[in-house]
């Protein structure tokens, strides 16, 4: 793997851009995700990332870490006044507290988790198709956004059909969808669905949990090779260009740096479309027709 000096993430850190949202918020477009990684482990995780530079965490009620994020948060001092100004926290409701009265009280539950005062982001995590609450849910959370504890609505795995039900019940678009979304697994319909309706993508599993980092028979290899960065940096890259907020997951400090230095490079035109024709059929996570989290 190749190195990133603290001064190179420095001025990455600094280039990371932020993406205005349809309520006017802005979100910067990298963050870091904490998916699978244990509450007793994830403390030095988040402190790492914000010592290098990150500014944008992204958790869930379902991942079952949030006090190890407050610990976190608590002990960097990204909990309170100027410094939590300047940190994005997202979170997501678990699917089983869905509904309006019990995703209030979760959310208190998971705000004194984190030790914060609000968060920037509160999402529902699946859309439960099969259990639909997310009408009665948004309300929720529309009325913590009121209260100013909340400041952006947003889903995650939601499909046009279920954006389009969540329109007709509550009068509004969320401000974010975070998907599925890589190289080989692309959801273009979705991804269209989102930019008509002013509706910014988020991309979890940016490099399919890393099987796409040998996508297309040596494809990302060759684009790393002539641009003397390694193949992830390629596919954050192609990520960043395509204007997608992204989340990659490392416990390793230099992956936290490579994920972060993304901006001393571009992909060529024929570059971009040869990763654009990865496209395929299948996706590395679950179905959001049938599937619940937490």
């Amino acid at each position: 793997m190749l190195g990133t000096s603290d001064l190179a993430v420095a001025a990455a850190a600094a280039s990371v851009p932020h993406i205005k949202l349809n309520d006017d918020d802005e979100i910067p477009q990298i963050g870091l995700g904490l998916l699978r990684i244990k509450d007793e482990d994830v403390a030095p995780v988040v402190e790492t990332a914000l010592h290098l530079g990150y500014r944008h965490i992204d958790g869930a009620a379902g991942y079952n870490n949030e006090g190890g994020v407050g610990n976190a948060l608590a002990a960097t001092g990204y909990n309170r006044g100027r410094k939590r100004e300047k940190l994005w926290v997202t979170t997501k409701l678990r699917d089983s507290e869905q509904g309006y009265d019990s995703a209030l009280a979760a959310f208190d539950r998971q705000l004194s988790l984190l030790r914060v005062e609000y968060v920037d982001m509160y999402m529902i995590h699946w859309p439960t198709p099969f259990d639909w609450r997310a009408g009665e849910t948004w309300k929720a959370f529309a009325k913590l956004r009121e209260e100013g504890r909340v400041r952006t609505l947003g889903v995650c795995n939601f499909l046009p059909e279920h954006l389009e039900r969540l329109h007709k019940e509550t009068g509004e678009w969320p401000a974010v969808n975070q998907i599925e979304l890589h190289p080989t697994w692309q959801q273009r319909d979705v991804v269209a669905f989102c930019k008509e309706h002013g509706i910014a993508v988020e991309a979890y599993s940016p490099m399919a949990r890393g099987a796409d980092l040998n996508a297309g028979n040596g494809t990302i290899a060759e684009i790393a090779k002539a641009h003397n960065v390694s193949p992830a940096q390629v596919i954050l890259r192609w990520h960043i260009e395509n204007g997608t907020i992204i989340i990659p997951k490392s416990v390793h400090e230099e992956r936290q740096r490579q994920n972060l230095d993304v901006f001393g490079f571009a992909l060529t035109l024929d570059e971009h479309a040869a990763i654009d024709a990865l496209d395929g059929p299948k996706r590395a996570g679950h179905d959001p027709l049938t599937f619940s989290y937490a």
